[in-house]
């Protein structure tokens, strides 16, 4: 039986958005050899092109011809694929609370003391936001 797709990325799909995030639009030449740098692993063409095709065809990506090869660009933004996990995440492990999800990420997470007082700083100016 064919698993049905998910609306969000997959984990190989979601490292292919961060290369074309970080910057686009990129032959699949230039994606493989990021991916690999990342990765440490020789990658083969034929999977990166096929998995770029896949995410074009889910509208994760838009491609135009340029030549004899196709450029890849994001068609989703960074904050809504991220914000949909997050989301989704909520609503299905934490039941909809975020002081649950916040909890859980300190007690299982190795927060130093700066990122805890930008945490601090975030939660203060967001509740100032809410203020308003």
């Amino acid at each position: 039986m064919a698993r049905t797709e998910s609306e969000h990325p997959t984990e190989l799909e979601l490292e292919l958005l961060k290369v074309l995030w970080d910057e686009s639009p990129l032959p699949v030449r230039e994606v493989r050899a990021r991916l690999e740098a990342d990765a440490n692993r020789p990658l083969a063409h034929s999977s990166v092109i096929t998995m770029l095709n896949i995410m074009h065809r889910k509208g994760f990506l838009r491609r135009r011809k340029e030549g004899k090869s196709f450029l890849f660009s994001p068609k989703v933004k960074k904050e809504s694929v991220t914000g949909g996990m997050m989301g989704d995440l909520l609503s299905r492990v934490f039941d909809g609370s975020p002081s649950a999800m916040m909890l859980n990420l300190l007690e299982t997470t190795d927060i130093g003391a700066d990122e805890l007082a930008e945490l601090r700083k975030l939660i203060t100016q967001k509740a100032k936001e809410r203020k308003q």
